[in-house]
């Protein structure tokens, strides 16, 4: 008497294709960029034309969190005035994000 019924392998209806791996691997390829790739791309492209826009007297906020004003525009370096008379400089591409004007007297 035999409890556990054997198991068979079944073949799988219709043929195969030896191409299928590589289009699951191309396929992969190109959700991976549209999903991930392109969006840094973008954004990348946003913030370079960001700092490529500075000018003093805009309000902006660093990577590293400081609000300021920017009092001068150099090549690489930016000076924020972040307190009445306390100016600090930073490197350009440190600036995450412009705000709008009056943000500063409102903080």
């Amino acid at each position: 008497m035999n409890l556990i019924s054997d198991a068979w392998a079944q073949a799988a209806p219709g043929p195969t294709s030896q191409f299928a791996p590589l289009l699951m691997m191309v396929l992969f390829v190109g959700v991976f960029y549209f999903l991930l790739i392109r969006p840094q791309q973008k954004k990348a492209r946003e913030h370079q034309a960001l700092v490529s826009k500075l000018a003093a007297g805009d309000e902006v906020v660093t990577n590293g969190g400081m609000l300021g004003k920017v009092t001068e525009v150099g090549d690489t370096f930016v000076t924020l005035e972040v307190a009445e008379g306390v100016r600090v400089k930073v490197q350009r591409f440190q600036i995450a994000q412009l705000m709008p004007k009056g943000t500063l007297k409102s903080a």
